[in-house]
């Protein structure tokens, strides 16, 4: 029954048994007796106890709606609100249960356009960086050599510096171009990449442990390179503001799927808000179906753990 249906049908009993007494032998008298004021009382009472109730349980699903309308987040897709309650109640959360389908749908297509020329400007930048710059740079690094070879004695310490700050922009455009394009992952698959990630984050001050291994499900392109991009992130994220002393990058078959771990003993997420690195993070895990969750590491330190649902892995 529609909610209309429910408030008019208890007004209606309400006041047709209100005009039955007007019309039958029951009168009020002047000065009204105690009785009479009691009975009054007591039926006025039940009718408006009746009418909250029925409003309560009509109106509960409208404050559940409400409530998953503050809390929907769509990047953490999923989440529902329960269809209950009168006809035009549920037709509402019907409504927008689907508009939520249709928004994640969108945000899922258009995420994935962004984030595919995203990837396609990084290789550009990359191959530009490695072809123009690092070959500029190397041809400078030659020049400075020959140089360096017939200036007086007294400059040569002066030309050795100039060398030497040349081959560390060299190495620091290198390094930059293989984090844009990770090159490692496309010719030698993500288990050496992952690897390879952990060895150029470990420093003086982080040292990052790995364990992938081989007998993993394959996964496709497109998944292999979300988990680079994430464990690349999480691991940035460490070394950039966790103050940690050491991270752990782990991936291992699970049931229905392939799970990516990156933990650090850092001092963990706090109250501190979402940055965009994070919720980059949960955009690419959604290309693919996956289910991002960032937790509280056992002792002290974050969790970022990254499900790749079996739909997405191509067995061997």
């Amino acid at each position: 029954m529609s909610l209309f249906w429910r408030i008019f049908s208890l007004n209606a009993v309400g006041l047709i048994a209100a005009a039955a007494l007007l019309l039958g032998p029951v009168t009020v008298s002047t000065p009204v007796l105690p009785g009479e004021a009691l009975a009054v009382v007591v039926g006025l009472a039940a009718l408006l106890a009746a009418n909250a109730l029925v409003l309560r349980i009509g109106l509960a699903p409208l404050q559940r709606l409400g409530r998953a309308m503050a809390t929907a987040d769509l990047l953490r897709p999923g989440a529902r609100a329960p269809v209950a309650g009168p006809a035009e109640t549920a037709a509402l959360i019907t409504t927008y249960n689907t508009m939520l389908d249709r928004l994640e749908a969108e945000r899922a297509a258009g995420a994935a356009r962004a984030l595919s020329a995203q990837e396609r400007e990084r290789h550009r930048i990359a191959r530009e960086l490695h072809d123009e710059v690092g070959q500029t740079l190397t041809a400078v690094l030659l020049q400075l050599k020959r140089v360096a070879d017939r200036v007086p004695v007294e400059l040569r310490e002066e030309v050795g510096q100039a060398q030497e700050a040349t081959r560390a922009g060299l190495d620091e455009i290198r390094r930059i171009a293989r984090r844009l394009r990770p090159g490692v992952l496309e010719e030698l698959g993500l288990p050496s990449a992952l690897r390879s990630l952990a060895a150029e984050f470990t420093t003086h001050g982080l040292t990052v442990r790995h364990h992938v291994p081989g007998d993993l499900p394959r996964l496709t392109e497109e998944s292999e390179l979300v988990v680079y991009r994430i464990a690349q992130e999480g691991l940035t994220n460490t070394a950039r503001h966790a103050a940690a002393d050491r991270a752990e990058v782990r991936l291992s078959p699970v049931t229905g799927g392939v799970e990516l771990l990156v933990r650090d003993d850092g001092k963990g997420l706090g109250g501190a808000p979402e940055g965009s690195g994070i919720s980059g993070m949960r955009e690419r895990a959604l290309l693919i179906g996956a289910a991002l969750s960032l937790e509280p590491a056992p002792g002290r330190g974050t969790d970022i753990r990254l499900r790749i649902p079996a739909a997405t892995a191509e067995p061997r």
